[in-house]
């Protein structure tokens, strides 16, 4: 009975000291865990879990303070509006580049001749060039030593500038010889085309069969053709030779 009772004492100071320690007994196995302070675990805590501000933490990534939807969106919207606009200001710029270009391309491409080239549109003007460059050319370039003078006389009406000289030096020679060999020259135009007519200026390509013919001794009668590039230039009111070039000719 001694030993009995020595036991419930013992027992009985053993708790007496775990409750001042403020601990327990160890429960049974399968019991309730307890922290050595006698208090739970909350049930929704793991380790590396961390609340803020009374939420839990989402777990994913690193921990920190998520930014708040009320701060972020101004930005973003702010953004949002701003990429037009820088849009349409680049588009500005390349606009006025591009139409300062093609003011200028558009005053080149007047300037050019072939944009002053009114042969290609003023079917009036082209035809009254040729008319008169035909019979010019017929004139000058016909002699007969019955009346000699008829070929300085069409000089007078049909040249200008630098022809007067040319024409002298090409009929040199039938002007020499023509009233010895009683030479009578004639020439006629086949065909004709205004390459260009700028303003007062034009220029003409002729075509002309020219026949030259010898009675001093016996009648005699040479046949040629010759081109010519005629520079005309619209004075006193008709249209003048003012310029020729020779691509072939023969008498």
């Amino acid at each position: 009975m001694s030993t009995t009772r020595h036991l419930i004492n013992r027992q009985r100071r053993l708790a007496g000291a775990a409750r001042a320690a403020g601990t327990t007994a160890a429960p049974p196995s399968g019991g309730a865990a307890t922290t050595t302070q006698g208090r739970e675990r909350p049930p929704g805590r793991e380790r590396g879990e961390r609340a803020e501000d009374g939420a839990p933490h989402a777990g994913k990534g690193k921990p920190g303070r998520a930014e708040p939807d009320g701060e972020a969106s101004p930005s973003r919207a702010r953004a949002r509006r701003n990429v037009p606009l820088a849009v349409l200001a680049v588009l500005t710029v390349l606009l006025g580049g591009f139409a300062a270009f093609a003011a200028g391309r558009a005053d080149d491409l007047r300037d050019r001749p072939a944009a002053r080239n009114t042969a290609l549109t003023d079917i009036a003007r082209t035809s009254e060039v040729k008319g008169q460059v035909t019979t010019a050319v017929e004139a000058v370039f016909s002699y007969n030593f019955a009346d000699a003078g008829a070929l300085d006389r069409a000089a007078k009406t049909h040249l200008t500038g630098r022809a007067v000289q040319q024409h002298g030096e090409m009929l040199a020679a039938v002007v020499k010889e023509g009233p010895q060999q009683k030479l009578v020259l004639t020439t006629t135009v086949t065909g004709s085309g205004v390459e260009q007519i700028d303003e007062d200026r034009a220029r003409v390509l002729v075509y002309a069969d020219q026949s030259n013919t010898r009675t001093a001794t016996k009648e005699e009668t040479t046949y040629a053709a010759a081109m010519l590039a005629v520079d005309a230039v619209h004075k006193d009111g008709t249209w003048r030779i003012a310029g020729i070039d020779t691509f072939g000719s023969g008498s």
